[in-house]
């Protein structure tokens, strides 16, 4: 069944963060429901709509930014009870407006996820796991990785309390009292957390997560064992924005609830179950905004008899995606003179009112700006605070990052500087005209300067990198709103050594591995901040163990990195010759800075060459390809154009497919440039660090290499890589001499 949808806006308060919008169950004989937000100034607010008014029902005073918001209430009872986390606080009010809850924790972090359940609150901070029963800290938990969200099954339903944490690792870990039952692997880094139709599912087991990465997936958690039921990877054509709330409820009115789904696109989902539980649902429905949603709830808000979505953004729109045609107060007597409901009047009479009310109000907020900047005792022009959201994930699809910024305002341009190499890359949704300055690094150390200058309106900017692993520095982002006085705000990322690795559950021991062992008097965390400071996803603070053990997997070659650390001894192990000389390079400069001295010991697996090599020949062979058909193009078309009789008909069918997949190569090319020129030199630095580990300088035969690329057969590559090889296993050790 399809689906259709209008946009209604409610109102607009300060901006959001997720999961901070909630719906109250409706009351006995009144279907509507209120509205339940909280806003970064630390105004929680009830309100409802009747007639299309905004009715406010409470409204707090402003204070630390709300973090989380959530309902409950006695086990087996209406949970119309509002719980909402600000700093190390969590305050709870009924639907009156009543505070009945101040809870001040003992966390020195701030409060991000809560969840509620009878008289238990789950409380988290980045690290830290707290549970409280009847306000008394029951049970606690510190976590090596990051909690991005928390959550129970219905402990109505199972007659036992079963948390389980969101954490970064891409992982989510069951709790039984103050540790770890099991852990489960998922699909991506989880960002959200919601039960299966919000009530657990048939068994009360079954559990949604979704990811940074766009996955969406369901498990169940047994009482000793999880098991994977489904996941949605997003497709081609769908959305590939993280997902960053959830909720339940039956648009189609068959009975079913359906999953809405919220990302950080500004996209809204809903997906149907047409198979039942046991399979993975059906995308109906998506609604494409341009902030990022922090919240979605579907329920009846404006009107009893059409089924609607609540949607929260960032900058801090509320908005309904209802079932209710937009014509439905409108009616066309005759051509040109439309009639309109009085329902329809009214309403357009509130929204002229409201703008006469608010453009006197900036009129007078301008008056006084004016009169405070310009005083005869001198006036002081105060820089306005911008929230500014940005984040910068990496994509395992294309093995490129994309850096999203978002302003609550309007933005103007954003100049982006880098001191190392990386590629713009181009983006469908950004419709900014972008600008680049010539840089001469060896004067400025800028490799990158380039200017997005933004239309109006705008309010997000979306810019994907790729960068190259081995050159590691800084990019920052310096963000101009169109505001007045004119200031901007500057964000910074890092691009780190490996920076094309992500997490990965399990580790081939099947592959040809080359191995580094570092040994040296540095500590367990030295060590982990050396493994931060070339990886990404690697948290923070070291577990708590006394040794560790990460792997990664890398999106661009598939290649795999094995990390076993501990105080005084790091290995490290990869199919990748390039990656290991990356870290002793990097780990090398990192000790010698602190005068630290390492013992290196280098074991060389020769057959992780050819294996390296494998990998890369389908991706090196596929742009060949690619680029041998883009530059037919122009000849053939030349050549057609003269036969006006006979057309293409006179080609051969692969030169007439080229002529009819032209505008889809072209595309694949612009959204790939000088992808050719990186296999090329991925291949040489492999050549180079495979001798160097041998201490032999082949410098001088990288020109010989380049012939061969340029006229690439497989076979005479790895003939090229094999001649005068030394034996299979080359171990190296050396010690590192800090600098005097």
């Amino acid at each position: 069944m399809d689906i259709s949808l209008n946009r209604i806006d409610y109102t607009q308060i300060a901006t959001t963060l997720p999961r901070t919008t909630k719906l109250l169950p409706p009351t006995q004989g009144n279907k509507l429901q209120k509205v339940a937000v909280g806003d970064k100034d630390g105004v929680v607010q009830l309100f409802s709509f009747k007639k299309n008014d905004l009715q406010v029902i409470f409204k707090t005073l402003p204070g630390k930014a709300i973090t989380n918001m959530e309902l409950g209430g006695a086990l087996g009872t209406v949970k119309d009870k509002i719980f909402v986390s600000a700093g190390n606080a969590v305050m709870g009010y009924t639907r009156k407006g009543k505070q009945f809850l101040g809870l001040e924790t003992n966390l020195t972090d701030d409060i991000h996820s809560i969840h509620v359940s009878g008289s238990n609150l789950l409380v988290c901070s980045s690290f830290i796991y707290n549970h409280f029963y009847d306000c008394e800290d029951t049970n606690y938990y510190l976590s090596g990785e990051e909690i991005t969200d928390v959550i129970s099954l219905p402990a109505e339903r199972i007659n036992s309390f079963v948390p389980v944490l969101a954490c970064r690792d891409r992982s989510l870990r069951v709790m039984k009292y103050s540790g770890v039952r099991y852990q489960v692997d998922v699909a991506g880094p989880p960002s959200t957390l919601h039960l299966f139709y919000g009530d657990g599912g048939s068994t009360a087991e079954y559990l949604l997560y979704g990811t940074t990465d766009a996955a969406i997936g369901c498990v169940a958690l047994g009482r000793n064992e999880p098991t994977d039921k489904w996941t949605v990877e997003p497709s081609r054509d769908s959305s590939r924005a993280g997902v960053v709330c959830m909720d339940h409820f039956d648009m189609t009115g068959d009975g079913v609830r359906d999953l809405i789904v919220g990302r950080d696109d500004g996209s809204v989902q809903i997906f149907s179950y047409d198979d039942g539980e046991e399979a993975a649902p059906t995308l109906r429905y998506t609604y494409a905004g341009s902030e990022t949603v922090t919240s979605v709830q579907g329920g009846h808000v404006s009107n009893s008899e059409y089924e609607e979505v609540l949607v929260t953004s960032y900058s801090g729109w509320l908005f309904g995606l209802s079932s209710e045609k937009r014509d439905r107060h409108a009616y066309e007597v005759e051509p040109g003179v439309i009639s309109l409901s009085a329902e329809a009047k009214q309403r357009i009479y509130n929204l002229r009112a409201e703008v006469e009310s608010l453009q006197e109000r900036v009129s007078r907020e301008r008056e006084r700006y004016h009169q405070t900047t310009q005083s005869s005792l001198g006036g002081i022009s105060a820089v306005p605070y911008i929230s500014v959201n940005d984040r910068m994930t990496l994509s395992k699809e294309d093995a490129s990052y994309l850096l999203t910024i978002e302003v609550q305002t309007p933005i103007d341009n954003v100049l982006l500087q880098s001191d190392v190499p990386v590629d713009l890359l181009d983006v469908e949704k950004n419709s900014a005209v972008v600008s680049y300055s010539t840089c001469d690094q060896s004067q400025t150390g800028n490799f990158l300067l380039a200017t997005y200058r933004c239309q109006a309106n705008t309010t997000r900017l979306e810019v994907k990198i790729r960068t190259i692993e081995g050159q590691y520095g800084r990019l920052q982002a310096y963000v101009t709103p169109r505001l007045q006085p004119k200031c901007c705000q500057v964000r910074q990322y890092q691009v780190k050594p490996l920076s094309l690795h992500m997490r990965a559950h399990r580790f081939d021991p099947n592959r040809p591995y080359n191995s580094l062992t570092l040994t040296g008097k540095f500590s367990y965390a030295e060590v982990h901040a050396w493994l931060a400071f070339c990886l990404p996803e690697v948290p923070e603070r070291p577990p708590s163990a006394d040794s560790a053990t990460l792997s990664f997997v890398s999106t661009f070659l598939d290649t795999m990195l094995h990390v076993n650390y501990r105080q005084g001894q790091v290995e490290f192990k990869s199919d990748n010759i390039s990656t290991i000389s990356i870290i002793k390079d990097v780990l090398t400069k990192e000790a010698t800075k602190k005068k630290i001295h390492l013992s290196i010991n280098c074991d060389v697996n020769e057959g992780s060459v050819v294996h390296t090599l494998q990998l890369l020949h389908p991706k090196l062979d596929a742009q060949l390809q690619l680029a041998k058909k883009v530059a037919l193009i122009g000849p053939l078309t030349e050549l057609v154009a003269h036969e006006h009789d006979s057309g293409a008909a006179f080609l051969t069918p692969e030169y007439r497919a080229i002529l009819q997949q032209a505008a889809q190569l072209q595309e694949q090319s612009s959204r790939q440039p000088a992808h050719l020129e990186r296999l090329y030199g991925m291949i040489t630095d492999l050549y180079i660090d495979k001798h160097k580990f041998q201490g032999v300088n082949v410098k001088s035969k990288v020109p010989q290499l380049l012939d061969i690329l340029y006229n690439y057969d497989l076979g005479k590559l790895l003939a090229f890589f094999t001649q005068g090889s030394r034996q299979t296993h080359t171990p190296t050790s050396a010690p590192s001499t800090p600098a005097e």
